[in-house]
């Protein structure tokens, strides 16, 4: 059982795991399945949630099985959910890794460093200046 310190981790593939090569499979980003599987011994649940689908999303699950990941579930909030529309698709996880995130992706050391409070000091990325100044019109 995962105690409450442990997190459901969401993590998307194209762009995050790998480089983005949508429809292929890019090349492992760089500590991806080494913090994927450091995070799995914390005892984190980590959760592909992915645009993928059918043939595609299996070859991505096959990808990352062979590099050492199995996922707790895929594209669900647990492995025996049943999509069936009285549901709502987001998934539950209390937290998501996405390079569609605003700022983008952090590299994955950072990102273990910031789950793990080794480097406490790493904080969101800086505002632009000027980014909603057209608001102010």
């Amino acid at each position: 059982m995962i105690s409450k310190d442990k997190l459901i981790i969401a993590v998307d593939f194209d762009g995050t795991i790998v480089e983005d090569a949508y429809p292929s499979i890019g090349e492992p980003r760089i500590f991806a399945f080494e913090t994927l599987k450091r995070l799995q011994q914390d005892g984190h649940r980590l959760i592909l949630w992915t645009y993928r689908c059918n043939n595609r999303l299996d070859e991505a699950v096959e990808f990352c099985r062979l590099q050492g990941i199995e996922f707790y579930a895929v594209n669900k909030s647990f492995p025996e959910e049943e999509f069936n529309g009285d549901v709502s698709r987001k998934i539950l996880a209390d937290l998501f890794i996405d390079d569609r995130n605003i700022g983008g992706v952090y590299g994955w050391g950072e990102i273990y460093q910031m789950l793990t409070d080794m480097k406490p000091d790493i904080k969101a990325p800086p505002k632009k200046k000027g980014l909603f100044s057209f608001l102010k019109k």
